[in-house]
């Protein structure tokens, strides 16, 4: 069993939802096969048009998660805020996405909106929610995120990703560096974005005490090729 736990986003079953009407694929049934088959968290991300996650969604989910039940989003939306604080998940995981973006595509500046994040996050813990924020390899950045009191970082890997075929070597520096500096200051590590089944193993193994993986688009495409249970089995397989 490996310390890092995978956490699977199931947004994509949502957006296929949609796309059709009606109630096929089921995202609550997605998310009790997922545990069912191995995952040991459950993530969603809902935006402010409900494109893919609904807010009623995490209102069902919140029923039948039996692991761990991350939310993502940004926090500048009250009615993500009133959410949050309904539902009551382990962890919140506050992205800064603007409402136009297609996916999250920057880590927070933790120096401009210091004030902002500490009020923020002190809300959540009133309720006792853990709060991570999606965070760049950036020393002060992370530093930042200490400050504020955030209780962990999610390393925003689109970059490392990027680079990895090129020079898989080069890619992880900067990741690596960041997480020996987040240990060193007491910060948990979390990671997500376009980590796959091709360079999960290789950051995992990089990565000191890398606690949680946020894995949705990739597992959910191979999962049309390989089937749901053997796509998460095979992230289960990186991570041991």
């Amino acid at each position: 069993m490996s310390k890092t736990r995978l956490s699977v986003n199931i947004n994509k079953f949502a957006t296929l939802r949609n796309s059709r009407g009606g109630n096929n694929p089921d995202v609550v049934q997605a998310a009790i096969h997922a545990e069912s088959f191995g995952a040991q968290g459950i993530t969603v991300h809902p935006r402010p048009d409900e494109r893919h996650i609904r807010y009623a969604d995490v209102r069902e989910l919140k029923k039948v998660v039996k692991t761990e039940f991350n939310i993502e989003g940004n926090p500048m939306e009250k009615k993500f805020m009133d959410l949050v604080v309904e539902v009551l998940p382990h962890q919140v995981t506050l992205v800064p996405d603007t409402r136009s973006a297609l996916t999250s595509n920057q880590g927070w500046d933790t120096i401009g909106h210091a004030n902002y994040l500490n009020e923020i996050i002190a809300e959540f813990k009133k309720y006792g929610i853990r709060t991570s924020l999606f965070i760049d390899p950036d020393f002060n950045k992370i530093e930042g995120a200490k400050k504020v009191g955030a209780d962990r970082i999610e390393l925003y890997t689109e970059a490392y990703a990027k680079q990895y075929h090129a020079n898989k070597v080069k890619a992880i520096t900067p990741y690596r560096k960041a997480a020996i500096f987040a240990n060193s200051i007491g910060m948990g590590i979390n990671a997500g974005h376009d980590l796959d089944q091709e360079n999960l193993k290789y950051f995992q193994e990089n990565i000191p005490d890398l606690l949680e993986v946020s894995i949705g688009h990739a597992l959910i495409c191979d999962s049309l090729y390989l089937g749901f249970e053997k796509a998460i089995q095979n992230y289960l397989n990186c991570l041991r």
